[in-house]
Parts: structure tokens; sequence; C-alpha cells
């Protein structure tokens, strides 16, 4: 994910989902396996930044994902966050939880 965002109005999926992904199945990939995958978010403009997914994948879908996390660095100089592993499944890495690794092991 991006340091540099100018501000969460700017980096919307959509009038409704905070930031993007940092990885994105297609709704017409046919089939998808992913392995020990993690992502990490630092927003250092001073305000905070969310993205809604760290991942994102089409449901129903022949898509499997093992061992996925996402982690929160540096709270002294980011702020924000990803607030589910992957769709809406799993917990929150934000400044609460610094530097803690939020994992999802099976999905779905």
């Amino acid at each position: 994910m991006p340091y540099d965002v100018p501000s969460q109005a700017e980096w919307m999926s959509s009038p409704t989902t905070d930031g993007y992904a940092a990885v994105l199945i297609s709704p017409t990939a046919r089939h998808f396996t992913g392995y020990g995958m993690g992502t990490y978010s630092f927003f250092n403009q001073g305000m905070d930044i969310f993205a809604a997914h760290a991942y994102e994948a089409p449901t129903p879908a022949n898509v499997q994902m093992h061992d996925l996390l996402t982690i929160f660095l540096d709270a002294k100089n980011g702020k924000g966050g990803i607030l589910h592993v992957i769709n809406d499944t799993g917990g929150s890495s934000t400044i609460v939880n610094p530097d803690v690794p939020v994992t999802v092991t099976s999905y779905p």
C-alpha cells in the first residue's frame, strides 16, 4: 500500500469503501489459491487513512487463501490502518495494535 496517500477522500475504491486492497482477486477469476501472504500499512501523512481490506476476493468463487496477515507499522509516525484482513473477515491492524500481526489462517 502506498505511504503517501493525500487524504482518505482521495483514496477510496468506491464511495463507501475506504482505500484499496493490496491484493484484489478479479471477479472473473476462475481459480486462485494464495499461501503465506502479508501486507502492511504505513500511512505517514499525519492523518487517519484506512483501507477497508488488505485482500479482496469475489464470493462465492473458487478462491482459497491460507496464512494471511496484516500489520500496522510505526505507531510513532503512522496513522490509520487496515480494517479487515480479507473482505470482511479478520481483525484490524491499526494504531491500537501496532507491530502485532493480525492473521487469517484459512479463507473461506
